[in-house]
């Protein structure tokens, strides 16, 4: 295996605080590396924050217009120095044996693409804490952003929040494409297709703030659920049944409210006892009450903006055959 020399590239956006408690961080992290920060046409630049660590990191820094994260990290790999590129978002705080969990993990088991998991410090708030509990127990999503399954899954996909690929891997894909959200799945399912290896990586996890309330968080989960369909008829073989599941948890929740008009609460019962294991569950993992109640919310959330998302996506390019760019131009970059 060629020597491997690291880059980190972090594209930005009007997040200046976010850059400077990540690169904190990174000032910790052992092992040698650059950095690469992309400013995506911010009104509020980092670039004064960018400055205050010029001497103590190995940094550069670039300002280019607003062309999304996915174009903004193609633009961070070609001016990079190292020839393994880590990707990250802005809102992650990176653990000090970060590096060295992936230099040893690449040399034992050479990845051209791997992905790793996020978790919550214990300084995160509750709605934080909640949010990343929905977003990756085993319960609520199978652990797909980073846990057991995901070590021996064929299928797994790395996100781009905390993500490395190869040079190589790289100039031959050419990088992450026009969509947003869902450039990251759709160049880990390109990248597979041209041979190259994709898998998790244990332990080399980092921890993701995720700076959004319950609201933000149900608008950005319902355009995760646009952007599946759209993956899917680019790519019909990536097809999961697995992916329905929320659509099936919102119909069948729809269904139970109905049939309580005929006083038939079957349906609804399947549904208590569930979230009473979400609740019971998140008690466990952080007990606190109000983290346990936020995650009911949260799941919930997460299942019927994903659910509405996905169907009507579904609906209109599988169903009716509209043109994903047309009848969805703002998950694309021009």
């Amino acid at each position: 295996m060629v020597e491997l020399h690291f880059s980190f590239i972090i594209p930005v956006y009007n997040r200046p605080q976010e850059i400077r408690e990540l690169l904190e961080s990174l000032l910790k992290v052992d092992g040698a590396f650059d950095i690469v920060i992309i400013e995506d046409g911010s009104q509020e630049t980092c670039e004064n924050v960018v400055d205050e660590f010029k001497s103590l990191l190995n940094i550069s820094y670039y300002f280019k217009t607003n062309s999304g994260p996915g174009d903004s990290r193609n633009f961070g790999m070609k001016k990079a120095k190292g020839n393994y590129f880590i990707i990250l978002d802005s809102d992650v705080i990176v653990p000090s044996d970060y590096l060295q969990v992936v230099s040893d993990q690449l040399r034992e088991r050479y990845l051209d693409c791997y992905g790793g998991a996020d978790k919550a410090l214990d300084t995160f708030t509750s709605t934080q804490k909640a949010i990343d509990y929905a977003m990756t127990s085993l319960l609520t999503t199978g652990g797909i952003r980073g846990n057991v399954r995901s070590k021996i899954s064929r299928s797994y996909e790395p996100r781009s929040f905390n993500m490395g690929i190869s040079k190589s891997a790289f100039i031959e894909s050419k990088g992450f494409g026009k969509l947003h959200p869902g450039e990251d799945p759709d160049l880990s399912i390109r990248l597979k297709k041209l041979g190259f290896k994709v898998g998790y990586i244990d332990g080399a996890h980092v921890y993701h703030k995720r700076r959004a309330d319950l609201s933000k968080f149900a608008s950005q989960v319902f355009k995760f659920g646009l952007v599946r369909p759209i993956l899917i008829s680019r790519y019909p073989e990536s097809a999961k049944p697995t992916y329905w599941f929320p659509s099936v948890y919102t119909f069948l929740l729809l269904l139970g409210i109905i049939l309580l008009v005929f006083k038939l609460h079957f349906i609804l019962y399947f549904f208590a006892l569930y979230n009473v294991l979400i609740f019971v569950d998140t008690l466990i993992d952080y007990k606190n009450l109000k983290i346990a109640i936020l995650s009911i919310l949260a799941t919930n959330l997460q299942f019927l903006s994903y659910g509405a998302g996905f169907t009507l996506s579904y609906l209109k390019i599988h169903i009716l055959g509209q043109s994903p760019e047309k009848t969805f131009p703002k998950l694309f970059f021009n």
